[in-house]
């Protein structure tokens, strides 16, 4: 299976160890990748905020390349992170929606010999091609070194399953296929009823006390969980719950000290890869505790669980320190042996 590749800016940089094992489980599972020729920045989130025109422009002109590079070929294009993802897929929404817009779009995109017709590309994250089109019997044929004992809190962040332009392919609330998937690998998936909740996208650069408070979140129902990793799926997540968990452990004094990796890391382990290979090592928080705990035989039946779709729980007050309005427990979380 044959697709087109836009990497983005941050698989190129921060989040190369999600390139490495997105490469190295290719082939195991048939798929091809081809990267998209002279390929730009998507604008992240930031360039929306300024002026739509030229941020439509600037992500149109990566699907009018696509368009021309595999004309004939595919009319699929992946984007493993989860901002480039929304950001392709809702100006094909956008300029299909709109013929004004794609007119505009499109006499910017003359300058530099390029025109799109929108609906030529179908933009697709990758978790999506990995579930739908080769689907969970395929990963499972190919696991070699199951994960078994290890704990995983599965993260989906807030822009891959909603708000879903041209039709999503999970549920935009309590999606489960990448549950499904690391069950698949042979890991044990615990609750996480913040697996679409925001990670604060870019406020660490703009109001740190925000930002803070919804990675302690994330780490906070992780952990009560008792998650021996978050598996993510978006580099700006994983940079976010990362980087800045000792940030956070610092304004907060809280203790937490959980992995952030990234689906295809996991996928790769249970492929029999190497940690070298699928980019171990490059975390701040240090995967290796985590990974010791992996077991050579399965947990009995009786401890195995099936995903399933629950309700949200609802705010409630909880005692200990008061921080921007928020009542902030001591916490202290570790991945231990």
């Amino acid at each position: 299976m044959k697709y087109g590749y836009y990497p983005g800016c941050s698989l190129d940089r921060n989040a190369v160890a999600y390139h490495q094992s997105t490469m190295a489980i290719a082939a195991p599972l048939g798929l091809e990748f081809v990267e998209v020729e002279d390929w730009n920045c998507c604008g992240a989130t930031e360039y929306y905020s300024l002026e739509l025109l030229p941020a439509l422009s600037l992500i149109g002109r990566n699907l009018a390349l696509a368009a021309n590079q595999f004309s004939g070929q595919t009319a699929t294009l992946t984007a493993p992170c989860s901002a480039c993802f929304l950001n392709l897929s809702k100006t094909d929404y956008y300029m299909a929606g709109s013929a004004n817009l794609a007119g505009q779009v499109n006499s910017a995109l003359e300058a530099g010999g390029l025109h799109y017709d929108p609906g030529t590309i179908k933009v697709r994250h990758l978790l999506d091609l990995i579930v739908n089109d080769v689907g969970y019997e395929a990963v499972a044929a190919k696991v070699t070194k199951p994960l078994y004992g290890l704990r995983i809190a599965p993260y989906y962040g807030c822009l891959v399953v909603r708000p879903g332009y041209g039709g999503g392919f999970d549920d935009p609330e309590y999606p489960l296929s990448l549950d499904k998937l690391m069950q698949t690998l042979g890991a044990e998936v615990v609750d996480f009823p913040l697996k679409t909740h925001c990670c604060g996208g870019h406020m660490t650069q703009i109001s740190e006390p925000v930002a803070f408070e919804l990675i302690r979140r994330l780490l906070k129902n992780a952990c009560d969980s008792k998650a021996d990793v978050i598996v993510t799926l978006c580099p700006m997540c994983q940079l976010n719950l990362d980087v800045y968990q000792e940030n956070v452990n610092i304004y907060f004094g809280t203790d937490y000290r959980v992995p952030i990796l990234y689906f295809t890391q996991l996928m790769g382990l249970a492929f029999g890869k190497s940690t070298e290979e699928l980019g171990f090592g490059k975390e701040f928080v240090t995967a290796k505790l985590a990974l010791a705990k992996i077991k050579s035989e399965p947990p009995p039946l009786s401890e195995k669980k099936q995903p399933s779709k629950k309700e949200l729980p609802m705010p409630k007050a909880i005692g200990g320190k008061e921080t921007q309005g928020y009542s902030v427990p001591s916490v202290k979380c570790k991945t231990e042996i």
